[in-house]
């Protein structure tokens, strides 16, 4: 990773569940559920270590490709069903999410929100972390052909702004954030609210790593991504 310049970062681009939303349990399990129902039966760490990636490539990892042709849109389907109506209603948003936006703001910077959700469950993100206001732009899987961990969502979102990959920060809790972030040009930073392993991030790209929004919203003064601080 290129030495970071932070007068040159212009926006911060933010993935949504693990990141702003107590989610990666839910989903997690609701992807367990699903394969049950279809007579696989994954056990839910290795589910757990998959979610960050988009339906379709989840679907092959842990199901494999022969079951992704013959039952991935039902097995998505079905799973979009039964996480809007078991955990949706049930999640909430990471302390500070409001506030750490209105800081970013403050600096001088754009956000944008870059989440595979879509419908109701953006919806309701939206709701609950209460940024729609303090976002310039947001994309979801409706705006790109390939998911996570190819940057399209990420790429989306920068081209909505108009800057390029050099000019941004995404901030996610994933290693196919990180990925993602860093195929798009920008620079990724990590959080671990999301539950995964500092080292995976690290390993991945992240240059920092916080614990959650609170902990980069206390921190973002002395942060060298923002503030060529060490």
């Amino acid at each position: 990773m290129k030495d970071i310049q932070a007068k040159n970062i212009k926006a911060v681009l933010f993935d949504v569940d693990g990141t702003l939303v107590d989610s990666v349990d839910q989903h997690a399990k609701a992807w367990q559920e699903t394969f049950a129902h279809f007579g696989l039966n994954i056990p839910f760490d290795k589910v757990r270590d998959q979610i960050g990636k988009g339906s379709e490539k989840l679907i092959q990892t842990l199901a494999g490709e022969d079951f992704s042709k013959t039952h991935g849109k039902e097995a998505s389907d079905f799973r979009k069903n039964l996480f809007a109506q078991k955990y949706l209603p049930h999640l909430r948003a990471f302390p500070c999410v409001r506030e750490l936006f209105e800081r970013v703001r403050d600096s001088g910077r754009k956000t944008a929100l870059a989440t595979s959700a879509v419908g109701e469950e953006l919806e309701t993100y939206l709701k609950l972390t209460n940024v729609e206001d303090l976002v310039q732009a947001q994309t979801s899987a409706d705006d790109v052909k390939e998911s996570k961990p190819s940057p399209d969502i990420f790429q989306a979102a920068l081209d909505r702004l108009k800057l390029r990959g050099e000019e941004a920060v995404v901030v996610g809790d994933t290693r196919f954030d990180a990925e993602a972030a860093i195929k798009a040009g920008a620079t990724p930073a990590g959080v671990l609210c999301g539950g995964f392993p500092e080292e995976q991030l690290r390993s991945a790209g992240c240059v920092e790593i916080y614990r959650d929004p609170a902990d980069l919203l206390q921190r973002f003064d002395q942060s060298r991504l923002f503030f060529n601080r060490q």
